[in-house]
């Protein structure tokens, strides 16, 4: 089976295998969310934008929307999608060289997570670079929860829209690593092929200290786009954060935890799961890799 670069062949099914409704749900979520802002929230920057299924969520929902991903052929179907006028552009994080200043910006399907540690500190201060005072920042991680039944689960194999596929994962727990291996065994179309991928599990303090740096204030971390308190049964946490002035960015600012829910609402990052998941002879069927495999599991195209 040939090994390709990563998003180069799996994005042709992407939009096929993402079949949880998920993104009209997160977008109203963030629209209910920035109704608060006083000043409006009116442009958006979507960092791993992808093919573009959140950014057509809310454009409909009047926002303006600028994307960023690693992956040409992603941006290729985000353009079919959206049209000419949205601006979209190919960046690798902690790279963001976007131009103009955004009254938000989002990172779903856990993006960050395949940014090690000191990647995912010069990401958040370039990001804050890019968005006015008070400006908001959301996006979810993969929790400790779920690096744990990745433990359990290793390997996930199904069928979706006709395409066959299997997923086989190593998790380094001393190293908070995840090293994951796709393979599309029989595709709908085209010869099968594979690609593969990691992920970094970032700890708490690793998370809140990169936000302080960049003078970020968390202002909650929930369960996977809700206002549900994040806790220790959470597989995807949704950080909401608030850019502070930059004339407050600097030592005298308050500790990371300060004003922050207590450290055991949330832990670092890895996979979503679902609770219906069932597992047979150590592999979990297609009726949990529906959800898990493509649409979650491994949605880094602007950082690989």
């Amino acid at each position: 089976m040939r090994q390709v670069e990563a998003y180069s062949r799996l994005a042709g099914v992407y939009d096929e295998i993402v079949i949880d409704p998920c993104h009209d749900r997160w977008a109203s979520f963030l629209h209910e969310l920035w109704s608060t802002d006083p000043e409006g929230v009116r442009s958006v920057l979507d960092l791993c934008c992808g093919t573009g299924l959140l950014a057509g969520e809310l454009i409909a929902r009047g926002y303006r929307v600028a994307g960023v991903d690693a992956a040409d052929a992603m941006l290729a179907l985000a353009r079919e999608r959206l049209g000419p006028e949205v601006a979209l552009s190919r960046m690798t994080l902690p790279d963001l060289a976007v131009e103009g200043v955004f009254d938000a910006a989002v990172c779903t399907f856990d993006g960050l997570n395949y940014l090690a540690p000191d990647e995912l500190r010069l990401t958040m201060a370039a990001v804050a670079l890019r968005l006015r005072p008070a400006g908001w920042l959301v996006f979810d991680l993969h929790t400790d929860a779920m690096m744990d039944f990745t433990i359990s689960n290793p390997n996930v194999a199904g069928t979706s829209a006709g395409n066959d596929f299997v997923i086989s994962s190593i998790v380094d727990p001393g190293a908070r690593t995840c090293d994951t291996r796709i393979e599309l065994t029989r595709p709908r179309d085209g010869d099968p092929f594979s690609e593969q991928h990691r992920q970094y599990f970032h700890t708490d303090a690793d998370v809140r200290a990169s936000l302080h740096d960049a003078g970020f204030a968390v202002t909650a971390v929930g369960e996977e786009y809700t206002h549900q308190p994040a806790d220790a049964s959470t597989l995807r946490a949704t950080w909401t954060l608030s850019s502070r002035p930059s004339a407050t960015r600097s030592s005298s600012n308050p500790s990371p935890h300060d004003g922050d829910p207590p450290s055991g609402a949330t832990m670092p990052g890895l996979l979503r799961a679902v609770a219906r998941t069932v597992v047979v002879a150590g592999t979990a069927t297609a009726q949990w890799a529906r959800q898990w495999p493509v649409e979650d599991l491994w949605a880094a195209r602007l950082t690989r």
